[in-house]
């Protein structure tokens, strides 16, 4: 490129020249490709489209930070392609070429200004719009408005976050070509073979440290920060002293051996005298039977453990029995739990057990096989202990699960047929995207029936539901036993799948949920990882949303299971116990 013009006396070029050399010196020391420059500022832009949660500015500019420089990579790819294979291919006419060797000097440098420039407008404005959807998405959720002033700073941070990977990517860029200089230089290997080798050397030497000392190294101390964390115990959850609890001087499973959420589970069920507060009726003691990661060693001597303390309990002599899958790091939902003990007047047994150290996210990408194997060992070895009993002497089989749970939960079950032959009812509750029996449902729902809220064979036996009128879809009548699916248009646990990256799902193509704002569209790669985004934030928002299911899991119960004695008043009486019980759990937990 030209960068001095001596010839015009009218225009003083020193100032001109100064100017452009200071746009060099800027070039060489950021090496900017134009061309990953403006497809970045895309990536940028569309990751500032509403997604299925508010984000606050901070949030907002990691991610679209990350997302920009996706874009930035992807430009530069498309602009080496154009060099390599495109532009020589290409003859332009003589009175092109002749025009653009007599081209003004500052015009390049020009073009580059004002690409940098209408990139950085578009930027601010997109930004601008950005709080305006997420106003828009607070709303639809009854949340406070996130705050305008601090979108400004999102671009700040996206470019700080695309400078800071962009340095790491020309760094690995180093590594490769070392690796290929030493196989050229040492091994004798010529450049042309030398150079993709290089890059397999190094895409395989991460690959493999990634998957193994990293990934174990990372679980492994994710595995002893989160065992300390099981390890500690709320001082409002004592040691129950009644025998129908786990953990209790009688019990086979040691309070100690719990864990965290199993203690909280055994020391904060609701007594008899509660309950018969609320249904002004006698109540029994609630059985809730837990059994630790540290209780035995192994899944089968867990499951074990689990069994005895039924047998201990005499929980089969009960009405309702249920098999419980907890999340990752043993947590069971105490608005599930105590709703169905209300419900019967806890003539109930409740049978948990845990299977990891780690919180679900993380229990998704190393414990996944462990939850199914745990879910189906457990209700295998409760199924068996069951149907030994005649049949007018069994309690109600009922089944739950929320979140990995719900997937851990239907490993026990090869199908629609195998759930109603050996159950009474199934609740899952927020069921990930990769759940077997529920992808196997919703791709086989009927016609015209939306992804968000499908119905499969006529809702006969299965039903899918985001609030409590849609239990009765499509008639108030159906089939015991019953499988209901709780699921919120706005639950990322829900609808995140590795197919976003490049394949539109039907709940983009299809008119938008209540709490889904009607801008948010699919982009390519964009929107997995927007929606990967708001996994980690899927229960900051308000009741009723995202994966938040508590006040619609009373209902839900009373679809799949309800008591010949459940009336409206009771349900309303259940549910002011359940909000005070919530609240209270929040300022003691």
């Amino acid at each position: 490129m030209a960068t001095e013009d001596t010839s015009s006396a009218a225009e003083p070029a020193v100032p001109k020249n100064l100017f452009i050399r200071a746009i060099h010196l800027v070039e060489r020391f950021f090496h900017p490709d134009y061309v990953g420059l403006i497809v970045a500022t895309l990536f940028f832009g569309l990751s500032l489209t509403p997604s299925l949660l508010p984000r606050d500015w901070f949030f907002q500019g990691l991610l679209s930070g990350i997302n920009a420089t996706i874009g930035y990579g992807l430009g530069c790819l498309l602009a080496w392609a154009w060099r390599s294979w495109v532009a020589p291919r290409i003859t332009w006419p003589e009175q092109v070429r002749t025009a653009w060797a007599r081209r003004p000097s500052w015009l390049p440098v020009a073009l580059r200004i004002a690409i940098v420039a209408a990139c950085l407008i578009f930027a601010v404005l997109m930004s601008i719009q950005s709080s305006k959807w997420q106003r828009q998405i607070t709303d639809l959720m009854g949340m406070e408005p996130v705050s305008d002033s601090g979108y400004s700073r999102t671009v700040l941070l996206g470019a700080v976050v695309v400078g800071l990977l962009i340095w790491i990517s020309r760094l690995v860029v180093r590594l490769v070509r070392t690796v290929s200089r030493a196989l050229n230089q040492w091994v004798r290997i010529p450049a042309a073979f030398a150079r993709p080798l290089g890059v397999i050397v190094v895409l395989v030497a991460a690959v493999l440290l990634f998957n193994g000392v990293l990934a174990k190294g990372f679980f492994a101390v994710a595995n002893s920060a989160f065992s300390a964390r099981n390890s500690h115990t709320s001082p409002n959850a004592v040691q129950p002293t009644l025998p129908e609890r786990s953990g209790s001087p009688d019990s086979l499973a040691k309070w100690d051996t719990l864990g965290s959420e199993g203690r909280w589970f055994v020391a904060t069920a609701p007594t008899a005298l509660a309950i018969e507060e609320v249904t002004g009726k006698p109540a029994r003691e609630p059985i809730r039977v837990y059994a630790g990661l540290e209780s035995a060693d192994g899944v089968e001597a867990q499951t074990d453990v689990a069994i005895a303390e039924l047998d201990r309990t005499r929980a089969f002599d009960r009405e309702v029995l249920v098999v419980i899958s907890t999340t990752g790091t043993g947590w069971v939902d105490t608005i599930s739990a105590e709703s169905i003990e209300l419900m019967y007047g806890g003539d109930t047994a409740l049978v948990a057990t845990q299977y990891s150290y780690l919180p679900s996210a993380l229990s998704f990408l190393s414990d996944r096989d462990k939850s199914m194997t745990m879910g189906r060992t457990l209700f295998d070895k409760v199924y068996d202990r069951w149907s030994a009993l005649p049949e007018d002497a069994r309690p109600k089989l009922l089944v739950y699960g929320e979140s990995l749970g719900s997937q851990g939960s239907e490993g026990a079950f090869s199908g629609l047929a195998d759930i109603r032959n050996r159950t009474d009812g199934v609740l899952w509750v927020g069921p990930p995207n990769s759940n077997r029996l529920w992808s196997e449902f919703v791709a086989r729902r009927d016609p015209g029936t939306e992804e968000i809220t499908p119905i499969y064979a006529d809702g006969m036996s299965v039903r899918f539901a985001a609030s409590a009128d849609q239990l009765a879809r499509p008639t108030p009548v159906w089939n015991d036993p019953r499988i209901v699916y709780l699921q919120h248009a706005s639950d990322p646990v829900v609808w995140w799948s590795p197919d976003l990256l490049f394949s539109q799902p039907d709940w983009l193509r299809e008119k938008r949920g209540p709490d889904v704002s009607p801008a948010m569209s699919w982009y390519p790669i964009v929107t997995f990882w927007q929606v990967a985004a708001d996994l980690p934030r899927a229960q900051t928002v308000s009741d009723g949303h995202g994966h938040n299911y508590g006040n619609l899991v009373p209902d839900a119960w009373a679809a799949v299971a309800q008591p010949p004695d459940y009336t409206p008043e009771l349900a309303a009486r259940i549910q002011v116990f359940l909000e005070e019980s919530m609240a209270t759990e929040r300022q003691l937990k």
